[in-house]
């Protein structure tokens, strides 16, 4: 299993739209980097993503799993991007600001710091792990 990192803008779409977006979950799409396509298409169903609401916010508010591998995104015209489809797996009772994730330096080393502008990130366990006991919930 692999853990990842997708943002959003919230205004865009947002974790309560996953949610309600139910068990069929939602497609991943609009990611339009060659570094996060490649990404997305080491995506593996099972896997777990954080959630993570950019310019908006920019904190990370709850998990998402892969339901579906990666696939032709249908909003590329020219068929070069790819999507993966999510669930909705829980939200983050205390949300992780940008700003907390920099201070902490067991985690200073993650993407979401040294590429900002990355959307589809991958996140080592250990990380994971501390992201989840920071957002105050059950690892997964």
């Amino acid at each position: 299993m692999n853990y990842w990192l997708l943002k959003s803008e919230p205004d865009v779409w947002s974790i309560e739209q996953q949610e309600k977006a139910g068990v069929k979950g939602a497609t991943w799409d609009g990611v339009r980097n060659y570094q996060a396509r490649n990404n997305l298409k080491k995506m593996n169903v099972g896997d777990f993503c954080f959630f993570y609401h950019s310019n908006i916010g920019k904190e990370i508010v709850g998990i998402v799993k892969v339901i579906k591998k990666a696939f032709i995104d249908k909003t590329d015209k020219k068929k070069r991007f790819l999507a993966v489809q999510v669930r909705f797996v829980e939200k983050f009772n205390a949300p992780i600001s940008l700003e907390k994730i920099k201070k902490t330096k067991a985690i200073s080393h993650l993407p979401l710091i040294k590429q900002s502008r990355l959307s589809v990130m991958p996140i080592d366990y250990k990380s994971w792990k501390i992201i989840c006991k920071m957002g105050k919930i059950k690892e997964i």
